[in-house]
Formats: C-alpha cells, structure tokens, sequence
C-alpha cells in the first residue's frame, strides 16, 4: 500500500517550508532512516529523514519548491511490486496549523502498541525508545496528530525528568513562544503609494523575517519590560584573559571577553535561582541548569543558540561550543533543539561599538543582557583619587510577570561580581 509523505513541521514556528534539494529519485529504495531530501524551514536548512522502507514511487514535489504548507504530501513510498500510477496526486494543505514539536520532527508514523494501550509512533522512534528502555505510552508525541517520533524519544533519554510526559511539561512555555500574529497596519499599497516617484527596491519577507518581525511584536505587546543598568570595570578580567590565554595558546585556544560574560551570567543564575525563570503561560517554570542562549547576528535575521548546562563547563570549552554553535548558525545548519529553550539570553553589541542599548526579551525567557562596548573613562578610585578604568555598560530587560525588581537587580549585582572578580569563576 502506497505511504504518503509529508512535510514535516521541523521547527515551532515552521507553517511552511522550500524543498531546496531532493537526496533520492524516483525508482530509489530507502530505509528508516535514510535522508530523503534538504528542507528549508523559517530558520534554517535542515535534512529530512525516512521513518519507513519502500520505494520512492513519485516525487510530488519539485526541488526548489517554495511556500510548501507542513502537512502537505511530497512524496510517496510504494512496495515491492506496486505500481507508482496507483501513488495520489498532490493534495492541498490542510488549513488547520499543526501543532508545534520541540525539536525536529519526522513524518508518515506508524500505530504501535505499548504497555497496552495503542500509541501512535513512527518506526524510528519505536525502536529508538526499544534500545532506550523508554515506555512510549509515557512520552505525548510531537508529531501530527500526536504521534511519538524521533525527536520526542531523544529528549525524554536526555532529561533527567524522563518520567514525567516531556511535551505535556513543555507545553504551556511552546504555547507561550508561538508567534504572534502580524499586526494590521497600513497595507502594502498604501505605504507603497507613499514612495511613488521615489527609487527603492523591494524586499520580500522570507520565513525568518516574518518570524522575527511577529515574535518581537509578540513580545513589546505582551511582555511588561523594564529596564536595569549598570557599568562594570573590566580591567582585571583584562589583565586575567591576557593571561589565561597566553597560557592556553599551546592548545589553540583564544578565549573572548564574551565567553567570561556567558559563564558569569550562568553562575549568576545559580546564585540567584529564583530569577532562573520562564514565563508559561498560566504560571511560572524555575529552571535548574543555567541555559544561555546568546544572540547571533546572521545575514537577514538572527539565532540565539542555547548553551546548556553552562554553569557547569570550563570557560574553554564554553568557547569552543560558542564559536561551532556561531558558524553553524551563519550558515542555516542549527536543529531547532539547538535554539530553543533556555531561561535567559546575552545581545552583546558591543563589538560594534555600541555603548548601550535595550534589548527585547525573547519569550519565554525571563530577561536577556544587553552587553555595550568597553570603554577606558575617568573613574574615581577607593581612596578618593581620579583615575582611568575600561568601564562596559550593561542593560538588563526584565519580564515583570517572572522577575520583579529588587530580584532583577540581585541577578544583575551578580553578573557584575563574577566579571569583576574573574578568578572566583573558576572556583
């Protein structure tokens, strides 16, 4: 019997996506698995596997394929023996959005039964959760209509709270991080007939600007910011990355002023760990591990990939995770698993030369660090004399529904500390 397969919904906010590159033919055989073709999402290029063996028995869609709706069919499988006439055409995409998984997803899941209720999963996730030891029946799928697939069996082996259903305790926050709907304003024509007479180009919207432009809308109409700063003296963290990395260049590392600024604010938010915070909806998760996503500039948009477990790794290779996570983001090749979660973010601008700025928070996160550039400037000292000091300005963005004042400020004192007392990080 001929299997449909359709286009996976590969991040949350994926509605639609580009078939950019198909990696099989017509007449080919494939196994679970297997790479069937490259997908563009809103975010990145990412690979799409088989979760069922057969033959490719029609391609419905043509490489380079834009505007695809998730759901819709793109290929079909067909057994030994069948014909690929007996293979349907191409349908339209169903009107209803589906639901958002948590990190990639695969499509065409199969029935299985565990623990005796019948539970819908694919192939690939029944024997990944098999190998696991993991109760399928215990995990709330991420897929269409529910089903358990790859990237929901993945997760529940990698969290230590693999009792507990993981999409059903990740819910509220994915429900909170949906993207808003774009505001009405002046359509296109009326602001184009502003402009008549004047030379400009247009620039059509691609899947990341649109996602972009509707979550931080979401997020100034939504969120409660408010706005913390401080200056920080840098000059013994200066003096102190002058030297560890004089002694770590045998081993080709180069430490950045921004790899300190992710380990403060992780230990920050263990010293402070009721700011370690999301908001979700109806209430409020208090996170454990110190999650840092850290804004990356990219051609037409942005990533803000999550360092996990940050308060526990050496600031060595806190870099080297940074600088991978960096280039992978430039070139579109981040899993959505990758960018998503985390309690709090760093914008660092001040490479740019910016002084200060204020940030938007990204939801659910509870604040993000609007880093500026270090400055040398008249301070003065403890003894009352006037001297000079590389001061960075810092700005921290605060939901008020998660982080209140005083506590805001407690996290921000914190951050300050740990830069301005480097060594204490390594302790």
């Amino acid at each position: 019997m001929a299997t449909e397969i359709l286009m996976p919904a590969l991040s949350p906010t994926m509605e639609e996506g580009t078939l950019a590159k198909w990696l099989v033919k017509e007449g080919d055989t494939v196994s679970s698995g297997d790479i069937l073709a490259e997908i563009e999402t809103d975010k990145a290029t990412m690979e799409f596997e088989a979760v069922d063996e057969g033959i490719v028995g029609r391609l419905l869609v043509a490489e380079g394929t834009s505007g695809v709706k998730v759901n819709t069919p793109i290929a079909v499988l067909v057994e030994e023996g069948e014909s690929a006439d007996a293979a349907p055409a191409a349908k339209a995409a169903p009107a209803a959005a589906p639901a958002a998984p948590a990190m990639p997803t695969a499509e065409a899941p199969a029935a299985t039964v565990s623990g005796g209720a019948r539970v819908l999963a694919s192939p690939l996730a029944r024997r990944l959760a098999k190998e696991k030891g993991i109760d399928l029946s215990a995990l709330t799928g991420s897929g269409p209509h529910g089903r358990v697939v790859k990237a929901d069996v993945e997760a529940a082996s990698s969290s230590p709270a693999t009792k507990t259903p993981t999409a059903a305790v990740q819910t509220p926050a994915a429900a909170a991080s949906a993207p808003a709907a774009m505001p009405a304003g002046p359509s296109a024509a009326s602001v184009a007939k502003l402009y008549e007479g004047r030379d400009y180009e247009e620039m059509p919207l691609d899947g990341m600007r649109k996602t972009i432009a509707a979550r931080l809308t979401e997020a100034k109409q939504t969120i409660p910011h408010f706005y913390l700063r401080r200056d920080v003296q840098l000059d013994a963290l200066m003096k102190f990355r002058g030297q560890l990395n004089a002694q770590l260049e045998s081993r080709g590392v180069k430490l950045s002023v921004n790899d300190f600024i992710i380990k403060a604010c992780a230990n920050a938010l263990q010293a402070v760990p009721d700011a370690n915070a999301v908001w979700a909806g109806d209430r409020i998760l208090k996170l454990k591990p110190s999650d840092v996503a850290v804004a990356v500039a990219i051609d037409g948009g942005l990533f803000t990939p999550v360092l996990k477990d940050a308060h526990q790794k050496s600031l060595s290779a806190l870099s080297a995770e940074m600088k991978d996570l960096a280039v992978r983001a430039r070139s579109r090749k981040l899993a959505p698993h990758e960018y998503q979660g985390g309690s709090f973010a760093i914008s660092n601008l001040g490479m740019f030369g910016i002084d200060n700025f204020d940030a938007v928070i990204n939801p659910p996160h509870g604040a993000i660090l609007a880093v500026g550039a270090g400055v040398k400037k008249p301070v003065v000292k403890a003894d009352g004399e006037i001297g000079v000091a590389t001061l960075m300005s810092m700005t921290l963005s605060v939901d008020h529904r998660v982080i209140d004042g005083a506590l805001g400020a407690e996290l921000l004192k914190a951050i300050i500390e740990n830069l301005e007392n480097p060594m204490a990080m390594l302790a």
